[in-house]
């Protein structure tokens, strides 16, 4: 791990924090008074269905992968009208990412919302990140009931894990790519990527630079939305609305993309073609130390934290402006 200093002034003014605690039995609105929560149920079926499977779905596993994408084809169909595959060729394999499609408000830029089904390796992959998965089931489900201000595009991606990332052939690369090259307007997007492990023990909290305990402290029962300077409208809207919403402690980073972990998913190739782009997290490795192991199983996660991200991602969503 290469070990990057930053100046102290430069990361307590650039990273603003904001903790809010609530009850676990919260009931959020949106603006139209209806309840928005999910449901643990369904997170735990989800969860479940993608993760205890006879073998795993990596990029060599083309059958399980294709199994998980029927999957999530299957609850987006429940919900939306427009549902697609994007399938597309890698080393003769076709992979393919799951999309659909809400609200039809005209002339209005598009809000992506995505998260890889893909995992690393021979692991069930709880976190990392069938979490962010069930995390966009659950969202297509709590936003199909609502007035939307903004079309919303929620897509599941393939091959953002090794070794695929960083290369062309990311399921979030296709899909970003498409968009630029069909001239799409897209006002931002949101990547969902581990958002299922929390730990309330002290000294559970690591981070890239050691002065950021400073501002976001050493245990690890967080959410962190993360965006690079520079970035735009939609990043800044979808935070603070976010932070203002959570009922699970809220952090919020703003920092160069060359600090480690801050790229570290699919909302990377939404910033190549210059998209305004964030990603909530629980931090990954960081924090879990499951992270791409076999121990990174379903029994780990945080079901009422996860609800309670989920929950904040779909009322800021509704609450864009």
């Amino acid at each position: 791990m290469k070990k990057i200093i930053i100046p102290l002034i430069f990361i307590l003014t650039t990273m603003t924090a904001c903790a809010q605690n609530q009850a676990n039995s919260y009931m959020l609105a949106s603006p139209d008074n209806d309840v928005v929560q999910s449901d643990s149920l369904r997170i735990v079926q989800h969860l479940k269905t993608i993760t205890k499977t006879d073998g795993y779905r990596n990029y060599q596993n083309i059958s399980l992968l294709n199994q998980t994408a029927e999957y999530i084809f299957s609850v987006f169909q429940q919900y939306a009208d427009t549902v697609f595959y994007q399938p597309y060729p890698v080393e003769g394999v076709t992979y393919k990412n799951v999309v659909c499609r809400l609200g039809n408000t005209n002339h209005k830029p598009l809000v992506v919302v995505g998260a890889h089904y893909d995992v690393c390796g021979n692991q069930e992959g709880a976190d990392d990140n069938a979490s962010g998965v069930v995390g966009l089931l659950e969202l297509v489900r709590l936003l199909s009931k609502e007035k939307l201000n903004y079309p919303i595009e929620i897509v599941a991606y393939s091959l953002e894990e090794p070794p695929f990332f960083r290369t062309e052939y990311m399921g979030s690369y296709i899909h970003a790519k498409s968009l630029n090259d069909a001239g799409t307007s897209v006002y931002g997007m949101i990547a969902l990527e581990m958002i299922g492990y929390f730990d309330d023990k002290a000294k559970s909290q690591s981070y890239p630079v050691k002065v950021m305990k400073v501002a976001y402290g050493r245990t690890g029962n967080f959410i962190l939305l993360v965006r690079k300077t520079g970035t735009g409208k939609f990043a800044k809207n979808l935070s603070d609305s976010f932070k203002d919403l959570a009922t699970i402690d809220t952090h919020n980073l703003k920092a160069p993309s060359k600090i480690q972990g801050i790229d570290f998913s699919d909302h990377l190739n939404y910033w190549k073609f210059d998209y305004d782009a964030l990603m909530i997290t629980n931090t990954a490795f960081y924090r879990n130390y499951n992270y791409h192991q076999k121990t990174d199983i379903m029994e780990t996660l945080d079901i009422s934290k996860m609800m309670q991200v989920i929950d904040a991602t779909a009322l800021a969503i509704i609450n864009l402006k």
